[in-house]
């Protein structure tokens, strides 16, 4: 159960990482003239993307706390 947890709650860093990537790369171009930037859409999809590293973060760190107990109560 708290590795199917600790593997859901990577797969989510990831996607959040990739989302925050994104909107940096379009912030970054924003003085480059290749296009129209939404400075305030990109801004939020940044913050978004912070609170869903942090949620998976947080995810992640109370399967291991789980299979740390696990192991204890076993050993």
């Amino acid at each position: 159960m708290s590795m199917s947890v600790i593997s859901s709650a990577n797969y989510g860093m990831r996607a959040a990482t990739s989302r925050l990537e994104s909107s940096a790369s379009k912030i970054a171009r924003i003085g480059d003239g290749s296009g129209d930037v939404d400075v305030a859409g990109e801004m939020i999809n940044v913050l978004q993307a912070k609170f869903e590293f942090e949620a998976n973060a947080k995810m992640a760190r109370a399967g291991g706390d789980m299979l740390k107990s696990a192991i204890d109560i076993l050993a």
